[in-house]
């Protein structure tokens, strides 16, 4: 696990020095505080921070080839590297050292731009082929590591983190307004988009390609390709391979994941995985066998699910750690804003974090079971969806007219979920367009709100229309049911720019290495060929991963309401919060900016201080967007 980060020059672009890959480097020594490589050759110059985890001793990197022609930097780990390994070397391939890196070196000297498709794993990947003048920049199928890049007149910078990339001073520093929007809709700036104009996500399981073979004063080829998507179902045994019965489905997502899990075990440092009990992550742990797990858990009982780890960890009998968390959230905002130069509005970085914090102490690799969800049906909003059918089925008089008014008019309550608020969510859903599917269950700003919280000039960048991205997906899917489109839309939005970005953030900021085994590629492929009815039907979620789940810890662990990896980010921004609250969004503020109406905001904060309704999800947003924009001064 590593941060890496360079420039290339882009036609009559100077060659980076060697202290501008070293400003870059020093941004995230939080992401590799083992060691540092540098090199600037042919006039491009490569960086990377490492973790070491694959062996300690002898994988500093860069790695060469054999005549040192080719060059990589790489952040992540390739789980089938002995296999690859093995078969280079019967292609008369000489490796000098035992770590996964070197195997893509010799990927790219057999199989060019066709290398990625050979990698299990987790990887942002830049290559420097000398003799070819190639430079090559790779992210893993899933999204799972991140790599930013900024593509200018003279240069192309790229690198792990987007303060990587500010450090250049190759960077114009402006806000893009449109990407905002974006943002406080959905608590990230979905696909390529990020909130500076300049600087833009490589997608997941996309190959950018820049070919320096050009006469002097010429701007380089470059493309960007794709070399992987998510497969759409395949008729049930119709190749003799996929499963048709579910007794045999259960026996191969079963099998699957043991193998996954297994094969991400590989570490020579210490190494555990993050137990809360639900059905992802214990499934987790008890295909690792003896595993050292890690739990945290709060006092307020409605956030509280440190009971039901406990129950698995005996049940498995492994060792495990715990700890009531009486954080200083306060006083965590402003160090974990630093980590946020990509930000997200997921309140889940706080527990995430002091997850990562907890089992940093003791292992230097932690699994954790992310992915379950957006694989086999876990969110409540595909339930919603199907209930929002037969809704639609009651007189439009009494939905709209009597019931609907009556949900929104009762003030929330102060649990976590309940009744009431579930209620008044689920109005909330229906009133974005029906075309979002799911998804709207997941917006929190929807146009009736962005025209009123932006100012009028703001309004005028924010162009993209609410839930583009989910349509845009949605085609993409193809031919696929509702459910299965719903899936892939997640996987390739909320997924990939949101909950990875949350976990690898939040443990690198704790130099600890997150793996997702539910992600390997292989188990993706096959979930994505099971039946919907196997995922979502009748009211219950992950129908089949809960009957795979129940083979291995209790039932009662298992079959119970969902709660989610949360916090009581409600109540924090009427108390600890609040004097950041009122700092950030104060009126004057809010107008020097320009961007928003400070009647607006101010109404949002009034109604939520006074408990009339919860508005903490597009107030957190705008507290963290505004320290964003201070911060790294955009």
């Amino acid at each position: 696990m590593c941060g890496i980060a360079g420039i290339v020059p882009l036609g009559n672009g100077a060659a980076p020095t060697d202290d501008q890959i070293r400003a870059m480097c020093n941004q995230m020594v939080h992401r590799g505080p083992d060691d540092e490589g540098r090199d600037v050759r042919d006039g491009v110059g490569f960086g990377m921070r490492r973790l070491a985890i694959i062996d300690v001793a002898g994988g500093r990197q860069p790695i060469f080839n054999e005549d040192r022609s080719v060059r990589v930097i790489f952040n992540g780990e390739i789980y089938n590297f002995r296999k690859l390994r093995r078969e280079l070397e019967a292609r008369n391939h000489r490796f000098a050292t035992s770590t996964d890196t070197e195997v893509i070196v010799h990927l790219w000297e057999e199989y060019e731009s066709d290398f990625p498709r050979y990698l299990n794993g987790m990887f942002a990947i830049a290559l420097h082929d000398t003799r070819r003048r190639k430079v090559v920049l790779a992210r893993d199928h899933l999204g799972i590591k991140p790599l930013f890049y900024a593509l200018g007149p003279k240069h192309l910078v790229f690198g792990s983190e987007i303060k990587v990339l500010l450090a250049s001073g190759l960077v114009e520093r402006a806000l893009d307004v449109d990407a905002l929007g974006e943002f406080l809709s959905w608590e990230y700036v979905p696909g390529r988009g990020t909130l500076i104009k300049a600087i833009r996500k490589l997608e997941p399981a996309h190959l950018m390609e820049i070919d320096l073979n050009i006469s002097e004063g010429q701007r380089p080829d470059i493309r960007i390709v794709p070399f992987w998507d998510v497969p759409r179902p395949a008729a049930p045994g119709g190749d003799g391979s996929m499963p048709r019965t579910v007794g045999e489905w259960e026996e191969a997502i079963d099998g699957k994941i043991r193998e996954c899990v297994r094969r991400q075990l590989v570490s020579d440092v210490p190494l555990g995985a993050f137990l809360s009990g639900g059905v992802d992550s214990s499934l987790v742990v008890a295909a690792m066998g003896d595993a050292r797990t890690f739990s945290i858990g709060f006092h307020d009982p409605t956030y509280n699910e440190l009971e039901w780890a406990k129950q698995v960890a005996r049940h498995l009998g492994v060792d495990h750690k715990y700890e009531i968390i009486e954080p200083k959230v306060a006083d965590l905002f402003d160090h974990l804003m630093h980590f946020m130069d990509d930000p997200i509005g997921d309140f889940s970085i706080f527990p995430t974090y002091l997850m990562s914090r907890h089992a940093r102490r003791d292992v230097t690799v932690a699994l954790s079971g992310d992915g379950g969800d957006e694989l086999f049906g876990g969110y409540e909003t595909y339930v919603a969806q199907q209930k929002a059918r037969a809704w639609q089925r009651i007189p439009a008089l009494v939905r709209r007219g009597v019931v609907q008014p009556a949900i929104r008019a009762i003030r929330p309550t102060a649990k976590k979920k309940g009744l009431i608020n579930k209620a008044k969510r689920f109005v909330e859903g229906l009133e974005y367009p029906e075309s979002l599917g799911h998804a709207r269950w997941r917006l929190f700003v929807g146009e009736t709100l962005r025209r009123s919280l932006f100012s009028p000039e703001a309004q005028i960048a924010v162009a993209t229309e609410v839930g583009r991205h989910v349509l845009t997906l949605s085609d993409r899917a193809g031919e696929r049911d509702e459910c299965d489109r719903g899936l892939y839309v997640d996987v390739k939005s909320y997924l990939v720019d949101n909950c990875l970005v949350k976990v690898d953030r939040m443990s690198m900021a704790c130099s600890l290495e997150a793996r997702v085994p539910l992600l390997d590629k292989e188990l993706v492929e096959l979930a994505f060929g099971m039946p919907s009815a196997l995922k979502v039907a009748d009211g219950m979620t992950k129908v089949l991963l809960k009957r795979v789940a129940a083979r291995h810890v209790p039932r009662e662990c298992i079959y119970r309401p969902k709660e989610g990896f949360s916090i009581p980010m409600k109540h924090w921004l009427k108390r600890d919060f609040r004097p950041i609250l009122e700092e950030l969004l104060s009126a004057e503020q809010v107008r020097a900016d320009g961007i928003f109406q400070a009647d607006e905001i101010e109404r949002l904060r009034r109604e939520h201080l006074s408990g009339r309704a919860n508005h903490s999800h597009v107030l957190w947003s705008l507290l963290v967007f505004h320290d964003w924009k201070r911060r790294w001064k955009v």
